[in-house]
């Protein structure tokens, strides 16, 4: 069950995962994570060809959502560890809300919250989720999201620069 919300990202109730994301989409809580490396590379995942919204997209490392009474820092370490096989001190950057739709079979309707953190970690991709997956520099990835940018997520592409411009130095592995 999700947690659905209103504008101000406030509770207002719980549905389902699939009937969230059905037609336009219902307003509910989900979080992005950026996992960056020491040497400032970030790490990417394809997505699993058997998502139902934008499978074989690259997007960023990790994003999902928080279970019915799950509070958002048990969410992300939780799901970066099934996802990842990673540990990683997250810093909350900003949260904002956005729709996105993909062809005819539903849509992302999301207030995300948005983490930054640095692990050295091996990753280990959990094939159920994850396609591939590999690290990149900021710039080279400013390239590839001009040149090519519809092999990325949709709420990738909206957090990129945001992120890309944080102050990672607090940040610790």
């Amino acid at each position: 069950m999700l947690i659905l919300v209103d504008e101000s990202d406030r509770v207002v109730g719980h549905l389902s995962k699939g009937a969230c994301h059905d037609g336009e989409g219902i307003l509910h809580r989900a979080f992005s994570l950026f996992v960056f490396n020491r040497d400032g590379e970030v790490l990417l995942q394809q997505r699993s060809s058997g998502k139902r919204l934008w499978p074989l997209y690259w997007s960023n490392t990790c994003c999902s959502h928080p279970r019915q009474d799950e509070s958002m820092d048990e969410a992300v370490g939780r799901r970066l560890q099934q996802e990842l096989g990673l540990k990683s001190n997250l810093k909350f950057l900003y949260k904002f809300q956005y729709q996105a739709s993909y062809e005819a079979v539903g849509s992302e309707n999301e207030i995300c919250w948005v983490y930054v953190g640095i692990s050295d970690d091996a990753v280990q991709p959990n094939a159920n989720e994850i396609e591939d997956h590999r690290w990149v520099t900021p710039a080279r990835l400013d390239d590839e999201m001009v040149a090519t940018p519809e092999i990325f997520t949709p709420w990738f592409q909206m957090e990129w620069q945001r992120v890309r411009e944080a102050d990672l130095s607090s940040l610790e592995l």
